[in-house]
């Protein structure tokens, strides 16, 4: 009997995956426990076996779809074998995240309810209570900013309307986890095409049309979601680095011994760990019901993937972490990152975000906050400038910080309170 192939859960909090690659063609023979296709989730790619021996006698999910965990994907089974009805089983429309097909019957008539107005940003709270009373969010009036609904106007909503309980017929929002939030580019029964971005030239002879891969769109939707959410202020500090670069220049060859290379990294997550300490509501992110102040310190680092874009692993629990410690979790998550071997639990969970934008050269910058987190921290090249140390001119190794943050969560004095602790614990080295 054939063997299907699910779409699986690479990660405790992991709900759905996009079909990066088939590395075997309908119709070919593949081995039990044989890499069948890489799966994407969250910019990490994962190769996942065969559940069986015999040859891939369908495909149910091209390359470049996202399904939720669980989908059947494929079927594998012997030459000529039936396949099973699939009925239900099969994904949902390309590209869309996983959620329920309205019956026929509903779909004009939720097309045209869908329709009526553009939610804008639904909180993970709002999302999964809507879920739970089986609420379309269009008919909830918000009391937000921006018409925002907020959760005490679907609690209302819920409680004047005795909503019932059960999954959403209507496919409104999917929280693949608490705090990463999307919603859908494009209702799975809208077939329309989308009208071109005003003042987006056609393509002319000569251009190049690059498409986008899943990264660069994962990229894209965080991005300006983050910008939608949150209203992002920049603050900026000036750091001397001299003694942080004579501890490491003193003991590189130690760590060295001890299997870890000690970059400037290492030093950055240990102060954004002790200003986190000194002021935890920075650890912390927004809802509905108040401010979520984590326990947890878990450092997220932005890591360049060249071309491709960037990802973000997070070393958790770095305030229990040495400086050794540090720089081996930097280098480890660094190194597989760009190897493309990271585990997908270890892009997820991260409560602070640092980026070194300097290693191109780039002196400061305003980096994008990585919801839902209340801050990222910006650290710009490492150049040494002429500066006034007591009446004196003096060469030092300097470094701009930069700190955006949710101003919903913090005030400037707050704000800069926090990065002077960085600047402090820099420049106090040792």
């Amino acid at each position: 009997m054939p063997t299907k192939v699910i779409m699986p859960q690479l990660g405790e909090s992991v709900v759905e995956g996009t079909v990066v690659k088939w590395l075997k063609a309908q119709g070919e023979a593949i081995a039990n426990m044989e890499s069948l296709l890489e799966v994407e989730t969250d910019k990490v790619v994962s190769e996942i076996p065969s559940p069986a021996a015999g040859v891939l006698l369908t495909v149910l999910v091209p390359e470049g779809t996202t399904v939720k965990a669980g989908a059947t994907i494929a079927w594998i089974g012997q030459p000529g074998e039936a396949i099973p009805d699939a009925g239900g089983s099969l994904p949902v429309a390309a590209a869309l995240p996983a959620a329920a097909v309205l019956p026929a019957t509903k779909t004009a008539a939720a097309a045209s309810a869908l329709a009526e107005r553009d939610l804008g940003f639904i909180s993970p709270v709002v999302a999964r209570i809507a879920r739970e009373h089986n609420v379309d969010l269009r008919r909830v009036k918000g009391t937000g900013a921006g018409g925002r609904i907020t959760k005490k106007d679907l609690l209302l909503f819920v409680e004047a309307s005795g909503a019932s309980g059960g999954p959403a017929e209507v496919p409104i929002w999917e929280t693949p986890a608490d705090g990463d939030l999307f919603r859908p580019t494009e209702l799975m029964f809208k077939t329309a095409a989308p009208s071109p971005a005003p003042g987006l030239r056609p393509a002319t002879s000569g251009d190049t049309l690059i498409p986008h891969t899943a990264i660069r769109k994962s990229i894209a939707e965080r991005m300006l979601a983050s910008k939608q959410v949150s209203p992002h202020v920049s603050t900026v500090m000036e750091a001397d680095l001299s003694r942080v670069a004579a501890h490491r220049e003193a003991n590189q060859p130690a760590f060295a011994r001890d299997g870890a290379k000690l970059t400037f990294t290492p030093y950055f997550v240990a102060a954004a760990v002790a200003a986190l300490k000194a002021y935890p509501l920075v650890n912390s992110s927004w809802d509905d019901a108040g401010i979520l102040v984590h326990a947890a310190i878990n450092i997220g680092m932005a890591t360049s993937l060249g071309e491709e874009g960037l990802i973000v692993p997070v070393i958790k629990g770095a305030d229990g972490l040495s400086l050794l410690g540090l720089a081996r979790a930097v280098n480890d998550l660094a190194g597989r990152a760009r190897e493309r071997k990271l585990q997908p639990d270890e892009v997820r969970d991260g409560t602070f975000t640092i980026t070194n934008h300097g290693i191109s050269g780039s002196l400061f910058a305003t980096p994008i906050i990585n919801q839902p987190q209340c801050a990222i921290l910006g650290v710009g090249a490492i150049q040494k400038r002429a500066v006034v140390i007591n009446d004196a001119i003096a060469i030092r190794p300097m470094v701009y910080v930069s700190l955006t943050f949710d101003h919903r969560i913090l005030d400037g004095a707050s704000a800069d309170w926090f990065l002077a602790k960085i600047k402090h614990t820099l420049e106090e080295w040792g």
